[in-house]
């Protein structure tokens, strides 16, 4: 079988999903496009070589409608005999884009395909696309299907996670994502947004919160009491009655942050790289794609993981550094306990918590951040995963060549 390999992965700067953000005035069109320009000058890639183009995309509607892959593609100058495909697997749609490029290249049918995602939550706001799991009394009825929130504090409230806990791992996560930026080890991935008289927009990430203290954490409100006073909270414990009640923990300080990004990853076999002069820097060695119970629908990831590493004949001592989506503080929690992993290998340079959680971008985001620390420490191995809404979790193991 004709393997994966992983050419390059690049992304712009996070920007904060307000009317207020550096990247507001970006049209989503103009946003990917910037990422598909660099992947093309920093590679010398002459498009018409590439296959195909996946893009992940959570809420395909307004400027982010019908297919936003083909439109960037055209809006970038590609070579119009390339095509793209936008695909919504929620928050892991990142993620599954370049594993879906993955496959097609393993198949053979196809030999480079670019990879990524894009969301640009300013302009476009999470569920605006609306949809059955929104809107459908009767689905959301039978299953309990509450928000995500609730379901982090199902999680915290199963486990046992204290406010302290999760307030301690967000100020964790703002603490190695500052260092990470003053150590300037985004860099190698950045690619800045520029306007059009050539001025820089955004550099660099503009969601962390500097001077970030445990103590601020601990004034923060629950974001999510009053939706479960609403009824929320009551599904849950309907699915889950050995619980009293549900322990609201979670915050706005200790949740993923709204913003806009883009991201890219380049893959193709290995003889079309060397035909077109790119050289390897990792291989897609395995995923795992799986649906948990839909209530608490957050802890997918540990499952996921399992079963990529199970493919891969791994074992967790066999990953080297890994990448959770910090969704909720909760999540990352739970699956670092359930997999039995050190902190110190777990999302080494902050998530989403401190950098903030472009949707449909974050996937591919967090596989070229794993990439460049793997080349960065000279390790091997590493596995990055996200759950995503419905109960799904998406895992894939990557290691460096």
């Amino acid at each position: 079988m004709t393997e994966a390999y992983i050419f390059d992965a690049l992304r712009t700067p996070r920007g904060k999903g307000k009317r207020g953000g550096a990247l507001y005035e970006v049209k989503p069109i103009d946003l990917l496009a910037t990422a598909l320009k660099a992947l093309q000058s920093r590679n010398d890639l002459a498009t018409n070589e590439v296959d195909d183009v996946v893009i992940g995309c959570v809420t395909p509607i307004g400027d982010q409608g019908s297919n936003i892959a083909k439109a960037a593609l055209l809006h970038a100058d590609w070579d119009h005999r390339v095509g793209g495909i936008q695909i919504n697997r929620y928050c892991a749609s990142g993620l599954e884009a370049i594993n879906l490029a993955a496959m097609k290249i393993r198949s053979g049918l196809e030999e480079l395909v670019v990879a990524g995602g894009t969301e640009s939550m300013s302009r476009v706001p999470m569920g605006s696309d609306g949809g059955p799991l929104l809107n459908e009394p009767e689905l959301i009825n039978r299953m309990n299907y509450v928000p995500q929130g609730i379901s982090a504090d199902l999680i915290a409230t199963i486990e046992g996670f204290t406010r302290a806990q999760v307030d301690a791992y967000a100020f964790q996560s703002q603490e190695r994502a500052h260092h990470a930026q003053q150590q300037g080890y985004f860099q190698k991935a950045l690619t800045p947004i520029y306007d059009r008289n050539g001025l820089v927009v955004l550099a660099e990430d503009e969601y962390p919160r500097l001077g970030t203290t445990v103590e601020a954490l601990a004034t923060l409100s629950p974001a999510f009491a009053q939706i479960g006073m609403m009824g929320s909270d009551q599904m849950a414990l309907h699915r889950y009655p050995m619980l009293e009640r549900i322990n609201h923990v979670h915050t706005a300080g200790n949740s993923s942050g709204i913003v806009d990004g883009a991201a890219l990853v380049l893959l193709g076999s290995k003889e079309k790289g060397k035909a077109l002069g790119l050289k390897p820097r990792g291989r897609i060695v395995a995923i795992g794609n799986v649906s948990v119970e839909p209530t608490i629908m957050l802890t997918g990831p540990a499952p996921a993981s399992r079963k990529a590493l199970e493919r891969a004949g791994m074992k967790a001592s066999d990953i080297d550094l890994w990448e959770c989506n910090e969704a909720f503080a909760s999540v990352v929690l739970k699956f670092q306990r359930e997999m039995g992993i050190d902190e110190t290998q777990l999302n080494v340079n902050g998530g989403a918590i401190a950098l903030g959680h472009p949707l449909g971008a974050t996937g591919a985001m967090l596989l070229g951040t794993l990439l460049d620390e793997l080349e960065r420490r000279d390790l091997k191995t590493g596995l990055v995963t996200l759950c995503a809404g419905g109960g799904m979790g998406v895992a894939t193991i990557i290691e460096r060549v």
